[in-house]
């Protein structure tokens, strides 16, 4: 059965294991398959469907509209993010030129009158941030954006953007949604970690499996049509799909069996076991893999004191305080 958090301090739930079209919609996918995969996902108990203007320049934003379109608005938590709309001078950055430009694009879409969460997709330092959280707090006032939220902002960044909207009387940001996995782990839990209780941050974290590399697929090499063979996405052979991150999966492994559950519902559940995560943003390019990731939240309770520190004696990477 699905579990609901509290995205931080507010009061909206999103479902503890959600939906992203990244990669996939667009790209990897048609439209029928996207679709299968989402309504599989929303029958599963999911209420969370991530996306942005750069995910296929637009296009997944355009399958995940169609595929959503017929489900009961009020049940569906939709996100956007604004950073990379094009190659214009305007069209990349976080001005309330392109912010506005990037919310209404995306609403045509995704075919919603409203976005529930609207992500900053990464920081503009070319762009004051008292301009930013102005614009994000005009689009609330609008009816346009329930929440604004952050994407990969250092933590200093963040506290003055809510600063800032404090002093103002402004909307401040709600959520973060940072990369979190077994071997990415510093930010969610050291550079952010007074931000969960000093003002309520949540968060969507993406990349549970480390790009693929948790599922044990790339154990024997890159196999042909993965992730790692398409064009632009080059750097995953290189900075992700290490030898070393390779070892330590195969010694994940044991752990994994003895739970009976697969690498990826380990990987899953793991990053599950923090109560400051929000939800953990899945992706899918076949409808089995929803059925098996949401099987993860199973797997949870079985992460006892000595499980999680059997994990830990192999990682060896937990951030130092």
């Amino acid at each position: 059965m699905m579990e609901y958090r509290r995205l931080g301090s507010a009061g909206l739930k999103v479902s503890a294991l959600s939906i992203g079209a990244w990669v996939t919609f667009g790209n990897q996918i048609d439209d029928d398959a996207a679709r299968a995969i989402l309504l599989a996902a929303y029958e599963h108990g999911v209420n969370f469907f991530d996306n942005a203007e750069a995910y296929a320049n637009g296009q997944a934003e355009i399958v995940m509209g169609r595929a959503l379109k017929d489900l009961r608005r009020e049940d569906l938590v939709i996100s956007s993010k604004v950073f990379w709309g094009g190659k214009g001078p305007n069209d990349e950055g976080l001005s309330r030129k392109h912010i506005m430009a990037a919310c209404h694009n995306a609403l045509k879409r995704l075919q919603v009158d409203y976005l529930d969460l609207f992500f900053c997709h990464r920081p503009d330092f070319d762009t004051p941030v008292e301009e930013t959280v102005r614009a994000m707090d005009d689009l609330i006032h609008q009816g346009k954006v329930l929440y604004w939220g952050t994407s990969e902002w250092p933590a200093d960044r963040i506290m003055q953007a809510h600063g800032i909207a404090r002093q103002y009387g402004l909307y401040p940001p709600q959520m973060e949604q940072p990369q979190y996995n077994l071997f990415v782990r510093e930010r969610v839990e050291r550079e952010y970690a007074r931000l969960y209780h000093e003002i309520g941050l949540g968060t969507t974290i993406w990349s549970p499996l480390a790009s693929g590399v948790l599922t044990g697929k790339y154990n024997a090499g890159i196999p042909a049509g993965s992730r790692a063979t398409l064009g632009g996405y080059e750097w995953l052979r290189t900075e992700v799909i290490t030898e070393e991150r390779i070892a330590r999966v195969k010694q994940l492994a044991p752990i994994a069996d003895g739970l009976g559950a697969t690498l990826p519902q380990l990987a899953i559940a793991w990053c599950l076991k923090n109560p400051n995560i929000s939800t953990v943003i899945t992706g899918a390019s076949r409808v089995e893999q929803v059925h098996q990731n949401m099987q993860a939240l199973a797997y949870v309770p079985q992460l006892t004191d000595d499980i999680m520190a059997a994990i830990e004696a192999i990682l060896g990477n937990k951030p130092q305080a």
